[in-house]
């Protein structure tokens, strides 16, 4: 076997080594379900490896102790909650596959490489250069005036 075959060989099988170890952190983080309860437990929210709910649980009593935007805001909670559990656990499941000093929470969150300019929201000016509404795209200097 040339040298070149032996290269290609190790080369081939470094990729599927990755490769399998992709999938097992991809089979991990699709595992990955979180929940959350309010104080009471009357409440209880799952979600899934992305912070997606997959189940709600509204004990009956809940109907009677809180008022409707009173148990949404208790469901938007503990939502928020589960959520927060279940990014921790995938950013534990990523953080091995990952180069060494990559934050994986940024990476989950979207925020990876991004500085804090450009996470912050756009100001006004800047929605204002965007906008093209008002603006004339013909250079009225170059128009000969009308006698």
């Amino acid at each position: 076997m040339t040298e070149h075959r032996a290269q290609v060989d190790e080369l081939l099988a470094d990729y599927r080594r990755s490769r399998d170890s992709l999938a097992a952190v991809q089979r991990e983080l699709a595992a990955i379900s979180a929940s959350a309860s309010s104080d009471d437990e009357l409440v209880t929210a799952t979600v899934g490896p992305r912070g997606t709910l997959t189940s709600l649980t509204i004990r009956d009593e809940a109907y009677r102790r809180y008022q409707p935007a009173e148990l949404a805001a208790e469901i938007v909670r503990v939502t928020a909650a589960a959520t927060v559990r279940a990014l921790t656990g995938a950013g534990e499941v990523l953080a091995p596959a990952l180069p060494r000093g990559t934050d994986p929470q940024a990476l989950l969150l979207g925020t990876a490489d991004l500085d804090a300019a450009e996470l912050a929201p756009a100001t006004e000016r800047d929605e204002d250069d965007a906008s093209f509404e008002e603006k004339s795209w013909v250079d009225e200097q170059e128009w000969p005036k009308a006698r």
